[in-house]
């Protein structure tokens, strides 16, 4: 089976456009090398490709400043988190987030949904205190 990252990193490669990549396929110290290597001063990658699952935790991109999410998640809080790896201590520069979505099709859908999730997250979970109480109006 052939995955959008791979389609994404052979179309870097081709237009020469050097990059790193993490998914949940590779072993921790392979993960940590692509990191190292795309934080590094004068790095030259051009793009960090990473699934949004495997880059949920523990992943620190504050040397990027644009992110592209091409395969939303029915969880909009691993999007979210996605969007949170740039935005880390040590980021000095604006972060650009950009999400392709294809119209009138099922990721349509699935962004509605979790446009939809966030909402209720905001009206039930965010308004309440420690106790489960409703906080403001």
């Amino acid at each position: 089976m052939v995955m959008m990252l791979d389609i994404l990193q052979e179309y870097l490669q081709l237009r020469r456009f050097p990059a790193q990549r993490l998914d949940g396929s590779m072993r921790a110290d392979l993960r940590k090398q692509a990191l190292d290597h795309f934080n590094a001063d004068g790095s030259t990658d051009f793009a960090f490709l990473l699934s949004t699952r495997a880059g949920g935790l523990g992943i620190n991109l504050a040397t990027a400043d644009t992110v592209i999410i091409f395969d939303s998640d029915w969880n909009p809080q691993n999007d979210l988190q996605a969007m949170s790896r740039a935005h880390r201590i040590g980021q000095t520069r604006q972060v650009n987030i950009y999400r392709l979505v294809t119209r009138n099709s099922m990721e349509e859908e699935i962004v509605e949904r979790a446009k939809r999730k966030l909402v209720l997250d905001h009206l039930v979970i965010q308004r309440m205190d420690t106790t489960g109480r409703t906080v403001g109006p």
